[in-house]
């Protein structure tokens, strides 16, 4: 694994840029650990005028400033969700760090180690596990045998810990800022799953809404035309109900993408009816739904949308048969019967899809008549 890849400033910015408080914020952080280099700046500031002398503040200076600047730039790639840098890049911020802590010890002698400590943090912050883990344990090295092989310098027996120490502590908090953005996209992709069944269902419900409606517009335009000519009275009646209906899905279809569209058990049974008798079948349908639960209420509904839209386009029926019980709903007619392409529509997948939502199932096959029969009752889909 890469220890880059998983930092947490992978993590999604407003439309793709860092806000100005996620970019500063971090190299803040970091400056304020840039105190631990009043050591050796004090050390060289204390030393004789000289080149050394010299050498070694602008080394401190000048580490300071590679330093936070290559933190900054990486954190803004990251939080912009640009390309990691390239590996060369990354090994040059580290020599020229090791270089300024060469030229920092001219002056400051031992008290230069400690640049080691953000060395090592610089490493753990941009390169993978194992590599970070190498040059930590150089960095290590390093610091336990070159005060003790320098002449002059002074051994710090704490150096060591103290590298091991940072490494670990930034290695852990970029783990769990790492888990936090983890949670940020994971938040982030389910919110986007949302609007998607959101969308998905809205167009599940327009589609239903609109394959009875235009299924019941449809079979009374044809009766007004057949009608026309023998009885314009009635044609007209016919008509002015077309009018009636288009209105009312459209009616419908806005209510349903705003958001507020309920059914009603009771309007689709009397939707039911003037669909089917306009399509010629007869229908046995029950006078009320007062024994239906409350709950059960809109998924029936649904059902009796469905089942009577399947009735009008595909059965040729003469007789269709709704019976209503407090726990099933059932649709039957005497037509051609069950049909694979029916079975598999997009209206009764979204029944499935409602049935389950509410622990019932779908029940599709023969009516006890020989014709379909579309059945909702309790219990999982099978």
């Amino acid at each position: 694994m890469n220890a880059v890849s998983t930092r947490a400033e992978h993590g999604p910015a407003t439309d793709g840029a860092p806000t100005r408080w996620n970019r500063h914020i971090g190299p803040l952080f970091a400056a304020m650990w840039l105190v631990y280099l009043s050591y050796p700046w004090s050390a060289a500031w204390s030393a004789a005028p000289g080149v050394a002398r010299t050498v070694s503040l602008a080394s401190v200076a000048g580490f300071a400033a590679v330093f936070l600047l290559g933190f900054y730039r990486v954190r803004v790639r990251r939080l912009r969700g640009e390309d990691e840098p390239r590996p060369w890049v990354v090994w040059l911020v580290l020599a020229v760090e090791a270089a300024l802590v060469g030229g920092m010890g001219l002056a400051a002698r031992e008290n230069a180690l400690a640049g080691l400590v953000f060395i090592a943090v610089s490493s753990v912050f941009f390169l993978p596990v194992r590599e970070a883990v190498g040059v930590v344990v150089v960095l290590v090295a390093a610091g336990e045998v070159l005060p003790r092989t320098l002449p002059g310098w002074v051994p710090t027996d704490s150096l060591g810990l103290q590298v091991v120490v940072a490494s670990v502590a930034v290695f852990g908090v970029t783990q769990v800022m790492a888990r936090n953005a983890e949670l940020a996209r994971a938040r982030t992709e389910l919110a986007d799953l949302a609007v998607a069944r959101e969308r998905e269902r809205m167009a599940r419900d327009v589609h239903d809404i609109l394959g009875h409606s235009l299924t019941v517009i449809t079979v009374k335009a044809e009766l007004a035309g057949r009608l026309l000519p023998d009885f314009p009275g009635r044609a007209a009646r016919e008509v002015a109900e077309v009018e009636q209906l288009a209105r009312a899905a459209l009616a419908d279809v806005r209510a349903t993408v705003s958001g507020f569209r309920e059914m009603s058990l009771a309007n689709e049974l009397a939707s039911a009816r003037v669909a089917l008798e306009a399509a010629g079948v007869e229908a046995h349908l029950p006078s009320a739904a007062d024994e239906v639960p409350e709950g059960l209420r809109e998924l029936f509904a649904w059902t009796v949308r469905e089942g009577t839209t399947n009735v009008v386009r595909h059965a040729a029926a003469r007789t269709c048969t709704i019976t209503l019980s407090s726990t099933q709903v059932r649709v039957s007619d005497d037509g051609v019967g069950p049909d694979g392409s029916v079975a598999t529509g997009s209206g009764l997948v979204g029944l499935r899809e409602r049935a389950a939502a509410a622990g019932a199932r779908v029940v599709l096959g023969r009516s006890a008549a020989g014709g379909f029969e579309l059945c909702v009752e309790p219990g999982s889909a099978r």
